[in-house]
């Protein structure tokens, strides 16, 4: 049965890692049904490189759930596929990883959405710094080829070759994207704890974006409760000391 979303805490926008499983307008309703406020997904298979083109249906079904909701694209997360590797040093991968990035944007754009997710890359058998090179040159033909959307780098836990554990690694990439209007970073807690580091729900520096749950086996609709109300009693306590709410 569908849970009623409760009214959410100032500034916080939670919710769920969402399927598209019988259309892309259900990730929608799926976060909705949980009492989300947020939504991360994917946007196609994750067994394939080939992307289907987007149905114009589907996609006007999407914005107009979106607008019945009232969520704003900034609080929605498309993630990339695992296949892609942008820093990879083969170059069938790299020109498949490549390809495929510039697929995942135009999707964004013609759903409407603002942002696009995806692993930075691992070097494999190559140097980070060669690494770290072609993930910006990925991004950069990316950003030429498709209008507006921005490419949101994640964090990586730091384990084998992976780019991305050490937060320096991101801003090396960054330094090396041209529009440094078109891309930023996501923070996955999971990934930042496994790599020595650390970020928590009432930080203020994480205001007005989207915090989404991926963890699976997890009731989501208990834990986005759970949040809002370590949010909610963070407001009072701070209410009590001060007189006023943040």
């Amino acid at each position: 049965m569908a849970r009623k979303r409760k009214i959410k805490s100032k500034k916080k926008y939670i919710g769920p890692h969402v399927s598209i499983s019988g259309g892309i307008w259900n990730a929608v309703k799926s976060s909705v049904a949980i009492g989300g406020h947020a939504f991360a997904l994917f946007l196609g298979s994750q067994s394939s490189w080939m992307r289907p083109a987007l149905d114009t249906a589907a996609a006007v079904k999407f914005q107009e759930a979106c607008a019945q909701h009232v969520f704003d694209t900034i609080h929605i997360l498309p993630c990339g596929s695992y296949l892609m590797n942008c820093g990879s040093p083969k170059e069938d991968v790299f020109s498949k990883s490549q390809a495929m990035l510039v697929d995942e944007l135009r999707h964004c754009s013609a759903l409407g959405l603002s942002h696009f997710n995806f692993h930075p890359g691992a070097s494999i058998d190559s140097t980070p710094e060669k690494c770290m090179e072609k993930i910006a040159q990925a991004i950069n033909q990316a950003h030429q080829q498709t209008p507006a959307v921005i490419t949101v780098l994640e964090n990586m836990s730091g384990q084998g070759s992976t780019i991305g554990g050490e937060f320096s690694e991101l801003g090396s990439i960054i330094d090396r994207v041209r529009d440094k209007t078109r891309v930023g970073v996501c923070l996955d807690t999971c990934h930042a704890f496994a790599a020595g580091k650390l970020e928590i729900v009432n930080e203020p520096r994480l205001d007005n974006i989207p915090l989404i749950l991926d963890t699976p086996g997890f009731e989501f609709a208990e834990q986005i409760e759970l949040l809002y109300s370590i949010c909610e009693k963070r407001r009072r306590i701070k209410h009590l000391l001060d007189g006023s709410y943040y």
